[in-house]
């Protein structure tokens, strides 16, 4: 079995399946492990969506990384700060209520609060913006690259050969079936393939004759000065009008807003571009986050579907090939349950969720889109 991409995506998955006895896993990384999209210095962690399976996804990830410390004797920074989710209309106020109530019958524990609660759990918000919020005390951020380091030491314990620097050229997948590929550095005989390249993963499908619909997207974010000491400690904040977020980053603040100007592209090189953006939308929900120094930034891409959800599962023309991509800015946050959920659909076993309505044969009309309304 080859899986290609060695973020969190192919970290989980490798790790899952050796865990489950699978042998002969190799994955490939054209860079180093965890360098692509899974390098930001933080990640959220949420079951805070509105559609079912984004829910179940997140919920069962949120389960893994609170038990991850203990599995893999290490520290991923979890910090179970909660999620703000803010409503400045009515219409908006009406779709986090129905989430909210589809959350909690799944198990969630979110719940509505009022302008002024959300100023009490968030002292940065102006209550006068608000027609209400969300929170889910649960949910948190954490840092993507040690759960990949600690996913792939794992995983080579386990038997797994994870190949750095080497990129893929071509998939032989001549007669409809998957037989081998072919590297920089030579070629695996293969029956199996996993892509989970993220923004990359169109690419690849190609070499294979598979069609992964994805746009890869720059998306920013900046961090404060660190002040002598911590500032109040507040959720992972987001504002559903602009997209703006905000959270604690150890004694400043990170920000960032899903810059609407942004051209789609692999451009990774950070700028203010997207400051103004920001600095007019925290002026009405953030006054006192609005026009701050930043002391350092980051840029890395989102992989977007056209509806913005992943696609996970096998292609119906190519034996063999299997994707978990696509996952439009919500990869870490599902990482650790997709993992599972890849190996499940390997071993032709039942698992925790059904994964069909994430196929990619969705933007082929054979299935319906999904509308998932909690995407920043």
């Amino acid at each position: 079995m080859v899986i290609l991409g060695g973020g969190i995506m192919g970290a989980s998955i490798a790790f899952h399946l050796a865990e489950a006895g699978v042998n002969n896993i190799v994955l490939v990384e054209r860079h180093a492990l965890g360098s692509g999209s899974s390098a930001k210095p933080l990640g959220g962690v949420r079951a805070t969506f509105s559609d079912p399976g984004n829910i179940k996804l997140g919920q069962r990830s949120l389960e893994a990384y609170e038990r991850f410390g203990d599995k893999f004797k290490t520290d991923i920074g979890l910090r179970q700060v909660g999620y703000l989710f803010l409503c400045r209309n009515e219409a908006e106020l009406l779709q986090v209520e129905d989430s909210t109530h589809i959350q909690n019958h799944l198990g969630g524990s979110s719940r509505m609060v009022s302008p002024y609660e959300a100023h009490q759990i968030n002292p940065f918000i102006d209550p006068q913006a608000l027609v209400a919020a969300s929170y889910s005390p649960r949910d948190g951020f954490a840092q993507p690259s040690k759960v990949v380091r600690a996913y792939g030491e794992a995983a080579q314990q386990l038997g797994v050969t994870i190949c750095q620097d080497t990129e893929v050229l071509d998939i032989d997948a001549s007669g409809g079936e998957v037989r081998a590929v072919h590297t920089n550095r030579g070629s695996i005989l293969t029956s199996t393939v996993i892509c989970a390249a993220g923004a990359w993963s169109t690419r690849l499908g190609a070499m294979a004759g598979v069609h992964l619909p994805i746009e890869p997207v720059r998306r920013q974010i900046g961090m404060t000065p660190q002040g002598a000491k911590a500032l109040p400690t507040v959720p992972f904040t987001l504002d559903l009008s602009t997209t703006l977020y905000f959270h604690n980053y150890l004694n400043g603040m990170l920000l960032g807003i899903s810059n609407q100007d942004q051209e789609p592209g692999f451009c990774r090189e950070f700028d203010y571009q997207w400051l103004p953006a920001f600095n007019t939308a925290a002026e009405v929900v953030a006054p006192s986050l609005a026009n701050r120094e930043l002391e350092v930034g980051w840029a890395g891409l989102y992989e977007n579907t056209p509806d913005h959800n992943a696609m996970i599962g096998s292609s119906d023309t190519v034996a063999g090939f299997m994707y978990a991509t696509g996952f439009s800015g919500h990869g870490f946050l599902q990482g650790p349950a997709v993992g599972e959920l890849i190996r499940d659909v390997y071993l032709g076993r039942e698992s925790f969720m059904d994964p069909a309505h994430f196929s990619a044969a969705r933007f082929a009309g054979e299935l319906s889109r999904l509308r998932e309304l909690h995407i920043i």
